[in-house]
């Protein structure tokens, strides 16, 4: 039985959590695209701006974490650095946004050394709580704190990336550790959105 567009995008992030995903194969002829985003303000680690107005007219790519991340934000920042190098001229159009879940610790400086570990293609968002707290739900993410026996945290997120279209539709995400080959085919698809 298909899904309800509400029904797919309330198990969003919890599928996403779970590493599976969304499932294969019907989604794409029951579903519409639903629609994510709406209004919110975070900062660049450019020291820039940023609301949802210049996300208008371009795909893009979105993904939630944090840089304390010990393996899935770091490998999946260089698996999209190196698709877009593999991709070249066809993914010109395509925007790569990172939002930090852990303004705790994730400030401009230490944003901007992460974000340009992965190439000038990244680009590393931050705000208050309250304002992470506004992108994640406007894009059906959930994080939380998590305390470590050090004394110390680390944040569950959703480990997905968001693929967005030129006219703020989820086109489709890629999972962590998703093939290959299918994420590039996933990009190319996307950025051509753009053309």
């Amino acid at each position: 039985m298909p899904l309800t567009r509400r029904q797919a995008l309330a198990a969003l992030p919890f599928l996403a959590l779970a590493g599976t995903g969304f499932p294969a194969g019907p989604r794409a002829e029951t579903l519409p695209p639903p629609r994510l985003g709406g209004p919110f303000r975070m900062t660049t680690h450019r020291g820039e701006v940023l609301t949802e107005k210049d996300l208008e007219g371009a795909p893009y790519v979105l993904f939630f974490g944090f840089t304390h991340c010990p393996e899935i934000c770091p490998t999946t920042l260089w698996e999209i650095s190196e698709d877009l190098e593999f991709l070249g001229p066809k993914a010109a159009s395509l925007n790569v946004f990172f939002v930090s879940v852990d303004p705790e610790r994730d400030t401009q400086e230490t944003l901007q050394s992460y974000a340009e570990a992965f190439g000038n293609r990244v680009v590393a968002l931050y705000g208050t709580p309250e304002e992470t707290a506004r992108i994640a739900r406007n894009y059906k993410a959930v994080f939380r704190k998590v305390p470590t026996s050090d004394g110390d945290y680390t944040m569950e997120h959703t480990a997905l990336l968001y693929l967005v279209d030129a006219g703020g539709n989820l086109f489709d995400t890629v999972r962590y550790q998703e093939d290959p080959d299918v994420r590039r085919r996933k990009l190319e698809e996307l950025a051509s959105k753009g053309d």
